[in-house]
């Protein structure tokens, strides 16, 4: 018989008064009766491979092998006092204690399933006058506000930093902040000014239409970080627009055009001396819970598209009825940031662009990097536990 372990922490312990008032046996399942009147199941088997003795003690990484039982585990008797669930099992000689609490945060019937909505928040051109701003020093000092304006721009995708120092590498270590940088073809950080042989339109003065970055990447980089270090030409206001709040509306008048631009995969394609990146991708993508989580869209990274016969044209009206959706100025937000600003926004979700610029007029450069949705959400659910 193995020794009892402390039920594993998978996420943010949550206190409640909730207690067992009965269990029953059901067909490969214990139900429970709490006493708030809820019914909850928990199969044999999910019990049995979430058992606290599974999970390695110090990593908490899953150490047991499901296959060393059969699919027909079951209990041979079942026990519960104020805080503890108890299961001896029919195989193995083992017993596992379940702390109650853990039973109820993790439950998955229905009445206790989590709520899978999406956290994001939309927002149109009006979200001019409330875009979020934080104070840089502030950030790079106190974790609570590191854990406001990361939790912020979270759920908009999209805030500014203001009083950057004058340093071009302030933006690098205030999004390292959060986490490690994102490496790209571009290298760890880029700057973005007018070139003479540019690889990218970029780096050019010409207008830049609305945009995410890197489609091409079988991983497109998440959060993106530009700081200015100088912007005084004329002309060279950013743009931003939500692709979640453009994506919102086409869903729900257009579902047709929404299917074909989820379920079909385009090619993009970033080609140099140096580099041929490609990879195909659906320009919508869904979580398993229907909510959108991303978009991916660059007119000029699109490659020769090849659907099938039968889809091509209805696939050719739905990307033109995107398009036109995302210069609807309805959505956009137009604003010429200052040296001294970072702008921060998530890349799989905010699109972004520039207005033309006279380059030989003043000077525009900005520095910027990348850190990757992955990180970024595992800092945030690090703070909220250091925090809480």
């Amino acid at each position: 018989m193995e020794t009892p372990q402390a039920t594993p922490s998978l996420d943010i312990a949550v206190a409640t008064d909730y207690q067992i008032e009965s269990v029953a046996l059901i067909d490969h399942a214990i139900q429970i009766r709490w006493n708030d009147g809820i019914d909850s199941t928990y199969h044999y088997i999910w019990l049995r491979d979430n058992c606290p003795s599974a999970f390695h003690p110090h990593t908490g990484e899953r150490s047991f092998d499901l296959l060393s039982v059969s699919k027909d585990i079951h209990p041979l008797s079942v026990s519960f006092d104020d805080t503890t669930l108890t299961i001896e099992w029919s195989e193995q000689a083992h017993i596992s204690h379940f702390d109650q609490s853990w039973l109820r945060e993790f439950g998955y019937s229905s009445a206790l399933a989590k709520d899978h909505s999406s956290p994001y928040e939309s927002w149109d051109g009006t979200f001019i006058d409330h875009i979020p701003m934080y104070d840089q020093q502030s950030i790079m000092t106190s974790d609570s506000a590191l854990y406001e304006w990361m939790s912020t721009l979270d759920k908009y995708g999209l805030t500014i930093i203001d009083n950057m120092p004058d340093d071009s590498e302030a933006g690098v270590q205030t999004a390292m902040r959060v986490d490690y940088l994102r490496q790209t073809n571009f290298g760890m950080t880029f700057d973005v000014i007018s070139e003479k042989s540019p690889i990218n339109l970029a780096y050019t003065s010409l207008s830049l239409p609305l945009h995410t970055d890197l489609p091409n990447q079988e991983l497109p980089p998440g959060y993106q970080f530009l700081h200015f270090l100088s912007n005084e030409s004329i002309g060279g206001e950013s743009t931003f627009v939500d692709g979640l709040k453009v994506l919102e509306g086409l869903r729900e008048e257009q579902p047709e055009y929404f299917r074909l631009l989820a379920e079909y995969a385009i090619p993009f394609r970033f080609h140099d001396t140096d580099h041929d990146i490609r990879e195909h991708h659906p320009v919508i993508n869904l979580d398993n819970f229907g909510n959108i989580v991303e978009i991916k869209y660059n007119a000029h990274l699109a490659d020769i598209f090849d659907l099938p016969s039968d889809v091509m044209y209805d696939y050719y009206l739905a990307y033109r009825e995107l398009m036109a959706r995302l210069k609807d100025s309805r959505y956009k937000i137009e604003l010429k940031l200052a040296a001294g600003q970072m702008v921060v926004f998530d890349n799989r979700r905010v699109l972004h662009g520039r207005n033309a610029f006279d380059e030989n007029v003043g000077e525009r450069r900005l520095k910027g990097c990348y850190v990757d949705r992955s990180e970024f959400k595992s800092r945030l659910r690090t703070l909220k536990k250091q925090l809480a």
